[in-house]
């Protein structure tokens, strides 16, 4: 009976550890993934980070910039934090510009951000998707970062959080090409006038 015990015991502590986190992870690690992700603020009100895993040997922090200004706080160590800890940035206004920077002093790397235009070597180092919540973490929007150079070998779970009140929004490949077509035909009739 002694051994059943401690057999669900270890479960539970295993299962609080975080371990289970790790069944949302990228789909198709090692390749690159080229999706340019936006990030906006849902709502006028706070927004909040969880830690929901890590399995990068490098430590960082997180913070987050809106509308090209940090905000807030900057917190939950991947090396100190547990599944669920969680800060509080600040407030937002609904539709602000979101940026998540991933503080990171290995490699030479000072950051990375969910932004790629603003990463030193311009590529994507983010994974999101949306989040129906977990134990202690709410729904929202997750994303979890490659914190190694070579990101076309990555599997965008070194750094993983959950984030409050925030919307992702990815350009459509289709609403590309009908623009482009648009512009094609606009193009074509004012040749013809």
């Amino acid at each position: 009976m002694n051994k059943i015990f401690s057999a669900l015991v270890l479960c539970a502590g295993i299962v609080a550890s975080g371990s289970v986190a790790a069944s949302i992870s990228y789909p198709t690690p090692g390749t690159y993934n080229d999706v340019d992700y936006n990030f906006t603020a849902t709502t006028t009100g706070a927004i909040s980070a969880y830690f929901y895993f890590s399995e990068a040997a490098a430590t960082s922090t997180i913070s987050l910039l809106v509308n090209g200004v940090q905000l807030g706080a900057t917190g939950l160590p991947n090396h100190g934090s547990s599944f669920g800890d969680s800060i509080l940035f600040g407030n937002v206004t609904a539709g602000d510009n979101l940026v998540f920077k991933l503080n990171y002093a290995w490699e030479g790397v000072g950051a990375w951000f969910s932004d790629a235009s603003m990463n030193v070597d311009s590529l994507n180092h983010i994974y999101s998707t949306s989040f129906a919540g977990e134990g202690i973490i709410p729904a929202g929007t997750l994303v979890g970062f490659e914190d190694l150079h070579n990101v076309l070998q990555g599997d965008y779970n070194d750094h993983v959080f959950v984030f409050s009140n925030v919307s992702t929004s990815v350009p459509e490949p289709s609403i590309f090409a009908l623009l482009g077509l648009g512009l094609l035909g606009f193009s074509f009739s004012r040749r013809a006038k």
